[in-house]
């Protein structure tokens, strides 16, 4: 049950049918429509009429409330950014984050002298994957994104999408863990296929703006990789107690997801407190679940040592992969509508 709800859901809970859009009232929340591109920006890599693609693609941007197509900017006189000062913030964020989290939950040290050899190696391969799923998950996203993807699956019935990319998703996930890693080649092509259905569902994600992208990845690199340094260098089994509080806390970040489904459009308080939820809930949710993980992976590499399971460090990237793309989604979101406000 965990792993279903671990996953980015979002994306696909937020899109609508696009036939009858001008005939139809939804929920609406955050309203404001994006900046129309040229009407040939795709025009040599779709088939057929390109204006029934930008009709569908605009009703949508200006009726969802959860949708990730949110109005981009750009600060007068910046041009593309400076690259220095982003690297700083980059840097700022992931060393006040480490100090901060290890000064309230890492004050105590290991026992054993530290993290043994095998443990390092364990960890390290399962960071390992966890960087290629993650890479393989981009690149596919573009790629689909590029060939017109994004747009057949925002005019898509989202009901349909939703069930598809359940089945797809969570399926190729099951698959690869019941495989045993004795199986090279079945093991490895369902992890693949797994990758390649979150990246179908993400896709739409690459219509924000490039510099906004970049910006969440490497907030959520930053806070990652120093909740994850506290996991490696606390001590043994120190957070595993988590998880079943952290489950309780993505069940309901996933319910206040589902929320403007039933919730009538004038509760406005109601709706602005869902959507906070899910969104810094959500943060600090899939944070407590990288404390969890991480620890768990060293967990898992002293039962391999000791015989008593086989080692699976692609398994172990699953986890930390879905940790990844639930808070690279929300930190997507965050910087948009600070962009929307700025305006």
């Amino acid at each position: 049950m965990a792993f279903m709800l671990r996953r980015p859901f979002a994306v696909t809970g937020a899109l609508k049918q696009s036939s009858n859009i001008p005939q139809q009232t939804f929920r609406a929340f955050h309203q404001t429509p994006l900046k129309s591109k040229p009407s040939n920006f795709f025009s040599s890599r779709l088939t057929g009429p390109v204006s029934s693609f930008f009709a569908s693609r605009n009703a949508l941007q200006s009726s969802f409330r959860r949708s990730y197509n949110q109005q981009t900017y750009s600060a007068p006189g910046t041009g593309s950014g400076n690259l220095t000062q982003r690297l700083l913030y980059g840097g700022a964020i992931f060393g006040g984050t480490l100090v901060a989290i290890n000064l309230i939950f890492n004050r105590e040290t290991r026992e054993d002298g530290g993290m043994p050899p095998f443990e390092r190696a364990y960890l390290n391969d399962t960071f390992l994957h966890t960087g290629l799923g993650i890479g393989i998950i981009g690149l596919a996203a573009r790629q689909l994104h590029v060939s017109g993807w994004s747009y057949r699956l925002m005019s898509a019935n989202p009901w349909l999408v939703l069930g598809i990319g359940l089945v797809g998703s969570i399926g190729t996930m099951i698959a690869t863990r019941a495989t045993p890693p004795e199986n090279y080649v079945a093991k490895y092509g369902l992890w693949t296929a797994f990758n390649l259905t979150q990246a179908a569902l993400l896709a739409p994600l690459m219509f924000m703006q490039p510099a906004i992208l970049a910006r969440a990845g490497l907030y959520t690199v930053g806070m990652m990789g120093s909740i994850a340094f506290v996991g490696a260098t606390a001590k043994q089994e120190k957070y595993l107690y988590l998880g079943g509080p952290l489950l309780a806390g993505v069940a309901i970040v996933a319910l206040s997801g589902l929320a403007p489904l039933v919730i009538p459009a004038t509760a406005t308080r109601t709706l602005m407190m869902t959507e906070n939820l899910w969104l810094y809930g959500g943060l600090a949710v899939f944070g407590g679940f990288t404390l969890y993980d991480v620890q768990k992976v060293l967990y898992h590499a002293r039962m391999a040592e000791r015989g008593l399971m086989q080692k699976d460090t692609v398994n172990e990237s699953i986890s930390l992969e879905l940790d990844f793309l639930n808070i690279f989604i929300r930190m997507v979101q965050i910087l948009g509508m600070s962009g929307n406000r700025r305006r």
